[in-house]
């Protein structure tokens, strides 16, 4: 496959953080995808505009998308090519604060917020043991650090929700869920806090490898128009 990662890359640059991924979340990512043979490319907000292109686009099969404080610095033609491309048929994979990613935004129409706070033990189950994305993986994982993640989280109703998160403090959250836009499908991955190596969890490593496979991209007939609930700019204006 052609996959695309994107992080921002405000945090990768900071001592404790380059402790934890000293190639960056998206070298993280890339090398993991790598191991499957994948054609990856990264890139970070230093050159977002120039790598992400319709031409790139065109034959990317997956899009992963991590971002946390910089989401407004993304371009908004940027945000309008890959909205375009889920649509006709790219998969697209947020991870943990991108949640709150102005793609993810658009593509879901709703402010996706939720409640949060910093370091906490967490149980995730596996609420779809059917389900192509949790192949191969025992019925909970724990997760020994992670930020927490709470409902209510204001997200359109999923198509599945693959996992679901607990808390040490008590807390659940729909951590793992999948929503179709036009001919392209979504995960959205709740576990990826910049300060843990979660990435580096071989439960975790499965989930994305799995998810790559299950939401590589669909192929469209020629001339055939992927329907859609919200444009980029109907999406903005709510």
């Amino acid at each position: 496959m052609n996959i695309l990662i994107f992080n921002e890359g405000i945090h990768d640059k900071e001592e404790n953080i380059k402790a934890v991924y000293p190639n960056g979340i998206h070298g993280a990512l890339k090398e993991l995808m790598e191991e499957d043979g994948h054609n990856v490319t990264a890139t970070t907000l230093d050159d977002v505009e120039e790598v992400i292109t319709e031409e790139l686009l065109k034959d990317t099969d997956v899009i992963f998308w991590w971002g946390h404080v910089g989401h407004h610095l993304v371009p908004q033609t940027v945000v309008d090519m890959v909205v375009k491309a889920v649509h006709c048929g790219t998969g697209f994979i947020a991870l943990h604060s991108a949640h709150f990613s102005r793609p993810f935004k658009a593509l879901t129409g709703s402010a996706c917020t939720l409640e949060w706070r910093d370091d906490e033990r967490e149980r995730l189950w596996v609420a779809a043991p059917y389900h192509p994305i949790t192949q191969g993986l025992p019925k909970k994982i724990e997760i020994e650090h992670e930020e927490m993640y709470s409902e209510p989280f204001d997200i359109p109703n999923p198509d599945e929700i693959i996992f679901i998160g607990w808390f040490a403090g008590g807390e659940v959250f729909r951590s793992g869920c999948t929503f179709h836009r036009g001919a392209g499908k979504i995960f959205y991955f709740q576990p990826g806090h910049e300060e843990y190596p979660t990435y580096f969890n071989p439960h975790v490593r499965q989930i994305l490898k799995n998810a790559a496979n299950w939401a590589q991209r669909t192929v469209i007939r020629e001339g055939i128009v992927a329907p859609h609930s919200l444009t980029p700019a109907e999406a903005e204006r709510n």
